[in-house]
Order: C-alpha cells, then structure tokens, then sequence
C-alpha cells in the first residue's frame, strides 16, 4: 500500500539538507504557493514531500473583539492572517496545505525543543482540520548531517505532544500577560486610545526589575575612603597583609612602622607548589554567548544567530542547549578524525588521535533533548568573518575537552619589614596541555624572580594608597543572561530577545554595560510601588517550574494556564487599584524620558513627539505658544547627550540605528557643523555615518491621501498593537 509522506522543516535551509540526505542524487527540487521551493522524492514506499517552514505560521490572536482588558478569550491563527509582518509566511503555509492534502504521514523535522515542537505540531493540526493524524512522528536530531538526518528518519518516534503543551502554554501565558499588561499601562497613560503603545511582559517586568535595583544601587551608593599599603621590592609590589584598611589611623601606624624597618626587610617565608587546571566543559548556548561576548566582542543574539546558521549548514550540533555533556553515542573518535581533515586543527586533532584521548571533561549542567555544542567535522566552505571566528571557538572548545591538564606554577612570597608582613603572588603555565587547544582562555601569568628563606630584601618603595570602594557594576548583555538563567527566568532560546525587547521600548541603552533610561527607571518604580507582582520575578518562576512540569506530563497544560490567567487577574485588579498613582508617575517619567534638552528659542523643553502618521521629531514642550520643531532621524533610536552645540545652540543627541554604529549630531540641519554633509549614508570625517537631513515634521496641519490596503491584507488598528503588545 502506498502511503505518501510530508515532512516538516522549520526552515528552508534545513528541508534542504533533509532532501539531500534522503533522496541521495534522486530528489527533485519543484515550486509551491509563489514560488515556494519544496522537495519531491520517490521511494518504494510512496512519495515524500520535505517543505519547509519559515519559523512559526501561527500565532496567538484574541478570539473576540474587545479592545479593553482583561483579555482572556484567545486562539490559534495563521500568522499571514494576523499581522502584516508575517504575511510572507502565507505561501509557505499554503505549500503546507496543498502538499498535505496528497499525504497519509506527516513528520515533524522541526528543531527538536520547544519551539519547533510548537511550529511543526501546529502545521499537522491544521491540515488535519484540527486534530492530530494517527499517521504523525517526529525526527530528533541534533546536528544537519547526512548521517544524522538518515538516523533521524529511520528511527522516528512518536510526536513529543508533552513538549507542544509546554510550549503551547507558554505561548499562550505570554501572549495574554504581554497584551493585557501593555494595555493597562497604555491606558493608564492615553486613556482609551493604542497611540503610542507602552510595554511590559510576564519576563520582561522581572528583567527590567534586576536591572533597575542594580541601577538604583550605583544611584545611591556612597563611596567610603579605604587604604592599602604596598612595599616595592626588585620591581615586585608586595601587599599589606591585612590588605584594606578602613580604619586611616592603623593604616598610617602600618605604614609609618614599615618605612621605619625597611632597611631590616627579611624572606619570611616562600612557597612553590604546582597545580593542575582541568579544560572547560564543552559549550551550552548561555556559556557560548558569555565567552563570545567576552572573546569575540559579539552580541549575545548576535551570537544565537551565527550559531544557528553554522548548525544549519552543518558544521555545528543544535545550539539551544542547556547541556554540557558529549556522550559517547555521538561517535566522539570518528569526530576528531574529521576535524583533522581540516588543516587548520590538523595538528591538534590529530594528537587527540593518536593519544587515543577520546574521553571529555564534561560539566554539571544536561538537556534531554541535546548535547553539548560540539563541530561536527564536516569541512566547513565560504564562512562570513563572524561564522569563521564562531565555529573556530566552538572547535578549540570542543578539542580542548580531550586534553590534557594544564599545570599552573604559583609562588607566594611573604616578607617581613618589622612587624608588618607583606605578600606577592606570581604564577606561570609550566604546563599548557588544554591551553594549546583552546586558545581564547584567560590565565594571566606574572612572573616573579628569585627569593630564598631568610635573605634580606631591599625595599626600594613604600606607598599608602588613598583608595574608594567602588559601586556595583552594570551587567553586560551576557552576564544578564547568565543572571537569568540563575533565576530560572525565561528559556535559553528567549533571553537574548526579551534583553533586546527591553533596549527597544527604550528602557534600557549602553553598547556594552546595561543602563537604564530615565524611563525604564520610571517605569520599574512605578510598578514596584503600585503593582509588584507585574516586576516580581516568584510568579513567573513559579509558572516556569509548571511549564517544565507540563513537559513532563506532571501537570496539564489548561491547569497551568488557569493558575496563569488567575495570577494575572490579581495583578491586574492590583493594578487598577493604584491606576491614577500610576498613570501620573508615568506620564512624568515618559515626558522626562523624552526632553532631550532646551528650546533655544523660549527655553521650553525640547521632547521628542510622533505625528499622526507615526514619524518622530522634536518639539517645543510649550506649543502652542512656541512652535519651534526640528526633524530627526527615523527608525533610529534618539538618546540625550547633555550637550549643546556652541554654534546653533541646539542640543545633542545620539542616534542608534540597528546594524550601524552610533553617532551624534545637533538638531538644526543648517548649522555649520553639517556644513560638508551631502546626503544620507554618506561619511562625515570621523568615519561615522551621517544623518538624513529631513524637512521638519509639523506637529499640525498635516495632510496625506490614505492608501487602501486591498482587503485580505488590511490590517486593524487593533491588530498592529497587538503585533507589539502580545510578545515578550
């Protein structure tokens, strides 16, 4: 009996490799809804079909059309049909359909967690009218080799409907937190409108939360006054042994007694010993993006991003691990043997080889679902600068489990001027076994010479350090994603992008150390006073530990979502509670988040406004009495600087646009700073790019002819919110 068989990628690259894997020379490539691509081959079985995805086709969308809140009545629905920014993904999904309707088994080869369990078990769903097909399996596989995806084929288990509860909860959990909390605050602030649309989410709220009491713990820090004493001696500096002192009188008693016996300075003691360091464990995804960000200065979605296109082409296993296990059915021996294939690591891999250490250091962290990142040994071909610098971390990593210890030479010597004792530490590699390997480690070495047991020293300098303690530092984007992690907030795959999230509502601004805005600040705070559970970060735990329980099949989904819907009415009703309180600490904090300084004219703030057809400028706080507007730049984020051009006397902003490097300018575009700017895109001589010099937008008497959308691609106003309200 012929059975013919659909199977599901979660992208187009990745049905590719299916089709090659599976059709060896045999699969034709053939076109869809609008020039689609999917795959066609023949087998003795029936024809298999591979088509692909292009991430989720469907959404969460409000089931009635309320425009208030609570919102509680939700469904599933083709994304194309939901917003305007997924309408490309309505091909791939009639191909789907169309493709589905000629098949009796669907397989779900999307990646193997969450998220494409979601994606791929959501597609079977609806070409079967809503139900789940007898006839449906899943393919597991953790890297896109032949091999891999062969083995994946031919050992296919049943559909992980577990993993599509969990994740379906949590879609549906942050879609009605996200759209529900928005709304509030939007109203709160508007009134009864979705202009100007303010966010916050079941993650985010808690995210914007650690950093703002970090942010208030540098605000209200005091420095207080310290000293530490350090003897100089043969070009080593030797601390005080009782190292800070907060007390200045007993530091200047042990400085005063160390300059009165310096001459008598003697070896009181030295000890040598040799220690060990064992390799890194192999890499998960948040240890990836933190080493990444430390080594290769890369953004932490940055990182995510790379990672997944080296796993689709091959050359890497699934990067949304949590693991840091390599277990041995992955054909560890047979691995190093390809990566010595490779020039490049040819010396290095071949020496694991020939040592036969094929056993890794491993840490303490798993994932059922995937191992550890590890290179697959395919030879890798036409790498962008950033994939190569990536995948030649992730390599060294991985050979550097197999080898063997380094050995670390630590000396401490101790002196003793008086009574006072005074010590100096060095170190040296004796040893670098893992540290050839793994090139990208951090072990400082200082070298120290020669001292011996009871010899006198001479003691060239003494000095007393005035010093301050310093406040908490920032977090950088990977050290937040650690933190999140260490609090179970958020997944793997999501804290990169809600941390992102975050700089776009304009909460949070810093190339490398995190600061919160004004307005994030205003936003925290007011929260905090007048409804804590919307930044308390116990109640999204708590519904993080019931998702993972869904998965597995300790709780149902409907209870979890239920506990969800309840705790987010009681945030709500604490919300309403205090709505005046709020909606006037939000509306101070948005205005002041908004000046960028004075109105050279009156004197009045100068705040960034949207006009009605949602282009940014700067005007007059006080119009209509002063109706001084400047044009900015858009799609642009706009940032005060606290300057003020000495010519124009306008103020200074800081423009940052995605994917290019920030810059500053003053506002009015005939000032002679702009003397020698010919257009946008060009260079200013600095090498920055330059801003568009745009007419100003006038905060009235606008005109424009509305275009009408044809009907199947119209889009309600409702709807457009809802694309930035409904996620985190």
């Amino acid at each position: 009996m012929f059975m013919n068989t659909l199977i599901i990628a979660e992208k187009p690259s990745v049905a590719n490799r299916i089709a090659i894997a599976l059709g060896n020379g045999s699969e034709k490539r053939m076109q869809g809804k609008d020039n689609v691509s999917y795959y066609e081959i023949d087998s003795d079985e029936g024809k298999i079909y591979i088509a692909a995805a292009v991430g989720h086709l469907f959404t969460i969308k409000q089931s009635d059309s309320g425009r208030g809140y609570p919102v509680l009545g939700i469904e599933w629905a083709p994304s194309a049909d939901v917003g305007t920014k997924s309408e490309h993904t309505k091909a791939y999904l009639d191909t789907l359909v169309e493709l589905g309707k000629k098949c009796q088994k669907f397989i779900n080869a999307c990646d193997f967690d969450l998220e494409g369990t979601v994606i791929g078990t959501n597609i079977i769903k609806y070409i079967n009218h809503g139900k789940l097909s007898d006839n449906a399996s899943r393919m597991k596989f953790s890297t896109t080799t032949t091999q891999d995806l062969l083995d994946s084929y031919k050992h296919q288990t049943q559909l992980d409907l577990k993993n599509f509860y969990a994740g379906e909860a949590r879609h549906k959990l942050d879609w009605l937190w996200g759209i529900n909390l928005s709304r509030a605050l939007t109203y709160a602030v508007h009134g009864q409108s979705l202009k100007n649309a303010l966010s916050i989410g079941r993650v985010q709220g808690p995210s914007l939360a650690i950093l703002a009491k970090r942010e208030l713990e540098i605000a209200k820090f005091v420095p207080k006054p310290f000293w530490r004493i350090t003897a100089k001696m043969h070009n080593v500096e030797f601390d005080n042994v009782r190292g800070d002192m907060f007390d200045k009188n007993t530091a200047a008693a042990a400085f005063e007694h160390t300059r009165a016996h310096r001459e008598g300075a003697k070896v009181d003691d030295v000890e040598l010993k040799e220690q060990p360091v064992a390799p890194y464990p192999p890499f998960d995804l948040t240890a990836l993006q933190i080493e990444a960000s430390r080594a290769l200065h890369l953004d932490p979605s940055m990182t995510l991003s790379i990672a997944q296109s080296l796993y689709e082409k091959a050359y890497i296993s699934y990067p949304r691990t949590s693991s840091q296990k390599l277990p041995t059915a992955l054909g560890l021996p047979k691995i190093i043997s390809d990566i010595a294939k490779n020039p490049q690591y040819a010396e290095l891999a071949s020496r694991l080889a020939r040592e036969k250490r094929h056993k890794p250091v491993e840490g303490s962290k798993s994932d059922e679902a995937h191992p550890a990142i590890f290179p697959t040994g395919v030879l890798p071909a036409s790498l962008s600068a950033q994939e190569s610098r990536l995948y030649d971390m992730i390599v060294r990593r991985f050979l550097s489990v197999f080898a063997e210890s380094a050995v670390v030479a630590r000396a401490k010597v101790t002196v003793a001027i008086g009574n006072e004792k005074y010590v100096a530490n060095g170190s040296r590699i004796a040893k670098p076994g893992w540290l050839e390997y793994y090139t990208y480690a951090r072990i400082d070495e200082k070298m120290l010479p020669e001292f011996k047991k009871g010899s006198a020293v001479k003691v060239d300098d003494v000095v007393m350090k005035d010093l301050e303690t310093q406040p908490p530092r920032r977090f950088t984007k990977a050290g937040l994603i650690s933190e999140l992690e260490k609090r179970d907030l958020g997944t793997k795959a999501t804290r990169a992008s809600i941390i992102d999230t975050l700089f776009r509502r304009r909460y949070l601004e810093g190339a490398t150390n995190i600061t919160v805005t004004k307005f994030g600040l205003s936003v925290y705070e007011t929260l905090s006073n007048n409804a804590s559970m919307i930044v308390d970060e116990n109640t999204t735990r708590k519904l993080e530990e019931d998702m993972d329980k869904i998965s597995k099949g300790q709780m149902k989904e409907e209870d979890v979502v239920e506990e969800g819907k309840k705790a987010l009415i009681e945030a709500l009703d604490e919300f309403d509670k205090h709505k005046e309180q709020i909606a006037i600490a939000m509306k101070k904090g948005l205005h002041e988040s908004n000046v960028i300084g004075k109105c050279p004219k009156d004197g009045g703030d100068l705040v960034i406004r949207r006009s009605r057809f949602g282009k940014q400028f700067v005007a007059c706080a006080n119009y209509p009495k002063c109706t001084n507007t400047y044009s900015l730049p858009q799609n642009a984020l706009i940032l005060p600087t606290g300057n003020t051009c000495e010519h124009c006397h306008t103020p200074f902003i800081k423009v940052i646009r995605k994917g290019r490097r920030p810059f500053e300018m003053d506002l009015d575009p005939n000032c002679i700073t702009k003397k020698d700017w010919r257009g946008f895109g060009e260079q200013k001589p600095n090498g920055e790019a330059k801003a568009a010099p745009e007419k100003p937008v006038k905060a009235k008497k606008t005109r424009a002819r509305a275009v009408k959308k044809p009907a199947a691609k119209r889009k309600t106003k409702k709807a457009r919110v809802a694309d930035d309200e409904g996620t985190e």
